[in-house]
């Protein structure tokens, strides 16, 4: 077994599943369990760590309070409005609990959307790095009241994973109703064993990801594989830890009971790290194998090496870079449109102004490029 990431970790993000927080008959808060945890990210605290917590329940106390049952599947609008309702009373829940250890907490919501956009990404991470240095503790839910099946992230799986890559973090802990990843589905195959350490995600550890979550939640092992490739990548270790336990941080830092996904030791910058795991890819650009070779030598994306272009698209956004087979090379911003990108594909960089009327080098720079390993 490993020492803990969490020993050394100074900025720690909380990730509260639904059904941790919110009794599933009834809609109400499990005060004891949050009491507990307000208590453990006192005590780290004071031992100078920085907590930031992702929660999830909004909806579930919403639904409860609009008299919509748990068993009724909801439109859209139902559960913006459920989302409304229920976000006012978990903000105010955390504030009352955390106000009693005389700690001071800030409600921060958001959507995929300000993820992708660079600007609201760092007006975000700027606010949460402001709340953290003035002493609160940022608690941090998805807009549910705004968000779109096209924009959701989903669950708050990733939202966390977004979040640690965000700011900076050193650990993000996801606590849920199992102890981290198995061999197999431990509620279906009693022979499965916890995996302890995940130092690379391979096609074996992700065929490992089955079932779903809690009736209350939304997230399931694959989404948790998803988080995790984000903190990785970010330099960011993260861990599925058992929160069903009172004091479950104390309990993971104790025992480390639990799987830990070990950040890589060679992180890529904050801003590939953005392109790669929070922008959606709005086209595509087909290489040929010299680009696809200049691509793994970390160089720019020349036109000369497009074979071809999917999709419509204006300068800056994303596109998704692939082989002539068809495999992900990874994700860039682009300096062209696709109108344009079309035009100078196959050419020389030298001819970009002859055909565009204008200078232009590369099509993505290396700096605005993420690619696959």
């Amino acid at each position: 077994m490993i020492n803990s990431p969490l020993k050394k970790a100074k900025r720690i993000v909380l990730k509260i599943g639904s059904s941790l927080l919110v009794n599933e008959s009834t809609g109400t808060i499990k005060s004891t369990w949050l009491n507990a945890l307000a208590d453990d990210v006192l005590k780290y605290r004071q031992q100078g760590k920085e907590i930031v917590i992702v929660t999830s329940g909004a909806g579930a106390v919403g639904k409860h309070a609009l008299g919509l049952p748990y068993t009724k599947k909801l439109t859209l609008a139902q559960k913006q409005a459920a989302a409304a309702v229920g976000q006012i009373r978990l903000a105010r829940i955390y504030q009352a609990v955390m106000a009693e250890r005389d700690v001071k907490v800030g409600q921060i919501l958001l959507t995929l959307e300000d993820s992708e956009d660079r600007h609201r990404y760092l007006n975000a991470r700027n606010t949460i790095n402001t709340l953290l240095e003035m002493g609160a503790v940022p608690v941090i839910n998805e807009n549910d009241t705004v968000a779109t099946a096209e924009i959701k992230v989903g669950d708050n799986d990733r939202l966390a994973a977004r979040v640690g890559q965000m700011i900076g973090a050193d650990a993000v802990i996801l606590f849920s109703d199992i102890k981290g990843l198995y061999t197999a589905n431990p509620k279906k195959d009693s022979s499965a064993q916890l995996i302890p350490v995940v130092e690379k995600l391979t096609d074996e550890i992700y065929a490992m990801a089955d079932g779903a979550g809690s009736a209350v939640g939304t997230g399931g092992m694959a989404t948790k594989l998803q988080a995790a490739k984000l903190c990785m990548e970010a330099g960011c270790s993260m861990a599925i830890s058992l929160g069903a336990v009172l004091f479950p941080l104390t309990k993971l830092d104790t025992t480390n009971e639990c799987t830990w996904f070990l950040a890589e030791k060679n992180a890529i910058s904050a801003r590939k790290a953005w392109i790669g795991g929070s922008i959606k890819p709005k086209g595509k650009l087909v290489l040929d194998a010299g680009a696809v070779k200049a691509l793994h030598q970390g160089k720019s994306l020349l036109p000369a090496g497009i074979k071809s272009v999917e999709g419509t698209f204006s300068h800056g956004d994303a596109v998704s870079i692939t082989d002539e087979t068809g495999k992900i090379l990874g994700k860039g911003l682009t300096a062209y449109s696709s109108d344009e990108v079309k035009m100078i594909a196959g050419k020389k960089t030298t001819e970009i102004e002859k055909i565009l009327g204008y200078h232009g080098d590369e099509v993505i720079h290396r700096d605005n490029l993420f690619a696959e390993e």
